[in-house]
């Protein structure tokens, strides 16, 4: 029997009378929406890292958070292999409507864990460091290309969603190769001059895959809100996750087109220098007209979320916090490449918003778990809306 053949069934009888779930049933209920926890916090590991208004202290905070959420992404491991070992579902949880999207987020907190090594551990380090980053970056991308074909592959032959019913969690299976650009972005400017730019071309090549696809599902999305309307409260904290592609892209362009080696030459011409300038200010223009898509789609979700408040926690909470974690980082990186001191005023007051979201969210998620509002048969992702 499936993992979520029953919930319907279970789901009826807590209505009846009041159920008694042991652990091993309610780590049945433990899906891949969970690393939105982690990515989210990876993300805001890396913002603490970058800020550009900072007082003593802040470093080793977000050193802090950086090694929390380690800690919390290595026990969100053992708890799904202990779901999959103890019930046997992997490939049910990767076939399934709606938690099978949720994958995304497991490689994107892969990617903020290593754009948090480099912030944190890699600019002082050695030739053997910048290797293993060199590395981890063509694992991630590989992964996440096979990702990103293999299941969206998977959903056109199997899956059937109506266009009315459209969300932006469509997106998450393409959202991690798009974070390749990201990466290159973070580690390029200290790789040896010939890695660098394969890194960069590779970042470039991966970015415009992973938006192009989320272009294209925005068309839909919209179309989805002309036709049908907002969706219900419960899921409009989702509706932030449109504000993430367009800001991660201009920030992965501006630092790429930041990290290019001094001796960069296009073509074999020999004016480096001046190219590498050119590049860098079509980077910075593509930033600002991306960023400001980034700012409408959050306004949009920020007044839909305002007037209907959800009511039960639901994981894609985690949704009010990493993609605006991009968005702040874009404005964050923007505001650098303008020398714009009101930008990046800006930025740190987004900044406080953020951690203040975080820790809003993360004391919902643990309270949810306390009262039995997930991890609990018919009330995770594991089941069909």
């Amino acid at each position: 029997m499936s993992s979520h053949s029953g919930d319907g069934m279970l789901d009826h009888d807590l209505e009846k009378k009041p159920m008694h779930v042991d652990f091993r049933e309610r780590l049945r209920h433990f899906t891949w929406a969970w690393y939105t926890l982690t990515m989210s916090g990876g993300g805001l590991a890396v913002l603490l890292a970058v800020q550009p208004n900072t007082f003593p202290g802040l470093r080793e905070i977000g050193l802090a958070v950086f090694i929390i959420n380690l800690f919390f992404f290595v026990v969100l491991c053992s708890a799904m292999v202990a779901r999959f070992v103890i019930h046997g579902n992997l490939l049910d949880s990767l076939r399934h409507e709606r938690e099978g999207l949720f994958f995304g987020p497991f490689w994107l907190s892969v990617a903020t864990i290593i754009c948090g090594l480099y912030r944190y551990f890699g600019e002082d380090a050695g030739e053997s460091f910048t290797l293993l980053l060199q590395v981890l970056f063509w694992l991630y991308c590989a992964c996440t290309l096979l990702t990103a074909i293999i299941q969206y592959s998977f959903v056109f032959s199997s899956h059937r969603y109506r266009l009315q019913t459209m969300m932006p969690s469509w997106v998450l299976p393409a959202f991690p190769i798009m974070l390749s650009g990201t990466i290159a972005s973070v580690i390029a400017e200290n790789q040896p001059p010939s890695s660098a730019i394969t890194i960069i071309v590779a970042g470039i090549t991966f970015q415009g895959l992973g938006f192009s696809i989320s272009f294209m599902m925005y068309a839909h999305y919209i179309g989805r809100l002309m036709e049908s309307g907002l969706p219900c409260r419960e899921h409009r904290p989702a509706m932030f996750i449109c504000a993430g592609p367009p800001a991660f892209t201009a920030l992965a362009l501006v630092g790429m087109a930041q990290g290019l080696p001094e001796n960069f030459r296009l073509l074999g011409d020999e004016n480096a220098l001046v190219e590498g300038h050119i590049l860098e200010l079509l980077a910075i223009a593509s930033g600002v007209f991306l960023w400001a898509l980034s700012l409408w789609f959050f306004c949009i979700a920020l007044i839909a979320v305002v007037r209907s408040p959800p009511t039960a926690f639901h994981l894609s909470w985690w949704a009010m916090v990493f993609p605006n974690t991009g968005f702040t980082l874009a404005t964050i990186t923007l505001g650098k490449a303008l020398n714009s001191q009101a930008v990046l005023g800006v930025s740190s007051a987004m900044s406080v918003c953020i951690v203040g979201m975080y820790l809003f969210v993360l004391f919902c998620n643990v309270r949810a778990v306390i009262r039995k509002e997930i991890m609990w048969p018919g009330k995770d992702e594991d089941v069909s809306d």
